[in-house]
């Protein structure tokens, strides 16, 4: 297999507490390992939801995660029951590299970490976290992962239904971000995503001073991240310019991001997902509450709130898209201006917001179990630096040949409501 280094690509450096998702073009050198993972054709799901998409979830509290709450579950507490694989999992996973070589240690850092690339899916009005078995009733989602996911997913469906436009169906987890609008009935679908997964190791002595333990991420569990509608507050995320003209940056929303990213170059929008738990709750009623972030106290230490003491899996994704003379420049912004926008930034009967003032990202967690622990135990707790699906172990989730680093079709009609 050919390792090459990504050029004007999204690389996820675990080098502070929260994740820090940077431009190549800013980086001297980071790995010489990075691989290319391919969108299978997308599944469109039209008409009557098929028996398996409804079916296959449970509410029981089948086990506790190890290191977390152990006793005192309750039904859908814990981490829901395992269901295997529906295929041969070993045709899915070549030797890492081709050779079989493991990971580079992150080292002097303090965190593993596990990245991999995602393609673009479709674009629905569907939201299983918010709106289960509500289709059509969100804002317009653009979708990414498991090609099934629809309002109608459960943890069973997404386990034994779907593609993935993740690498591939080893990791049949379901993410969605509002779709980027480009203000002349278009969608403008990302060119990738990068994914990206960082945790301290079980055995670092900081797990103990941050929380509790460092556990693993339980099956069944979903959560949103960034920011916030209830609150009106903007969590965990930035937009990003990159390429050959572009000025990078931490910019706060699209309008100032688009002032400095000229067409040629490509604008990433980056939020980065909670790394604290409850230990029990795979969901809550705001979809947050059960998960959020540690803080500094008053003795300058990182600490996760008392209620969420376990430490998880931190999840940040990065998704870029190539700028065109749709995207205006000029750094201003007024209500009823023709450019690029959010789905989420024009929400019927609310006043409009600033451009990507109201990014945010769902996640759907539905991996197979043997994948999730080969990257849980290498990459993750033995401080590995594992690239393009490396899974620390010699193996690799199998790329797909068919990955581009530009969307197509990279715009789409707006679907009607």
């Amino acid at each position: 297999m050919k390792k090459i280094v990504i050029s004007g690509a999204m690389i996820l450096a675990a080098s502070t507490a929260y994740a820090a998702i940077i431009p190549a073009g800013l980086l001297k050198t980071i790995t010489s390992k990075v691989t290319i993972v391919a969108a299978p054709k997308t599944i469109t799901l039209s008409g009557k939801v098929p028996v398996a998409l409804t079916s296959g979830s449970t509410s029981k509290a089948i086990e506790p995660v190890k290191g977390a709450v152990q006793t005192g579950l309750l039904p859908g507490q814990g981490q829901l029951e395992r269901i295997a694989s529906n295929f041969d999992v070993s045709k899915y996973l070549v030797p890492s590299w081709g050779t079989g070589e493991i990971a580079q240690t992150g080292r002097p850092d303090v965190v593993g970490a596990f990245r991999f690339m995602c393609s673009a899916g479709d674009v629905k009005r569907d939201d299983p976290i918010v709106f289960p078995g509500q289709p059509g009733k969100s804002h317009l989602h653009q979708f990414f992962g498991n090609t099934g996911a629809n309002a109608y997913s459960t943890y069973g469906s997404l386990r034994t239904t779907g593609d993935s436009t993740c690498g591939n169906i080893l990791n049949r987890s379901a993410y969605w971000i509002p779709a980027m609008l480009n203000g002349k009935g278009k969608v403008v679908r990302p060119d990738y995503v990068v994914i990206y997964y960082k945790r301290l190791p079980e055995d670092s002595p900081v797990c103990q001073q941050w929380g509790k333990a460092c556990v693993a991420l339980p099956r069944g569990m979903r959560y949103i991240f960034g920011y916030n509608m209830a609150t009106d507050k903007a969590e965990a995320f930035y937009f990003n310019c990159d390429g050959p003209t572009a000025t990078p940056g931490h910019y706060p929303d699209l309008v100032t991001a688009a002032k400095n990213c000229p067409v040629g170059n490509r604008i990433g929008a980056v939020v980065a997902g909670p790394q604290c738990w409850d230990g029990k709750n795979l969901n809550s009623a705001d979809h947050r509450s059960h998960v959020g972030n540690p803080d500094w106290n008053d003795r300058g230490q990182l600490r996760c709130p008392d209620n969420l003491p376990y430490v998880i899996p931190a999840f940040s994704l990065g998704a870029w898209y190539s700028v065109d003379d749709d995207l205006d420049r000029s750094g201003e912004w007024k209500p009823g201006m023709q450019t690029w926008s959010l789905s989420s930034d024009n929400m019927p009967g609310m006043p409009a917001k600033r451009p990507g003032s109201t990014f945010h990202a769902d996640w759907f967690g539905a991996w197979d179990d043997d994948a999730l622990k080969a990257w849980m135990d290498n990459c993750i707790n033995k401080l590995l630096t594992c690239n393009g699906g490396d899974l620390g172990n010699g193996k690799q989730l199998r790329p797909d040949p068919k990955f581009d680093w530009a969307a197509h079709p990279r715009l789409v009609d707006v679907p009607a409501a």
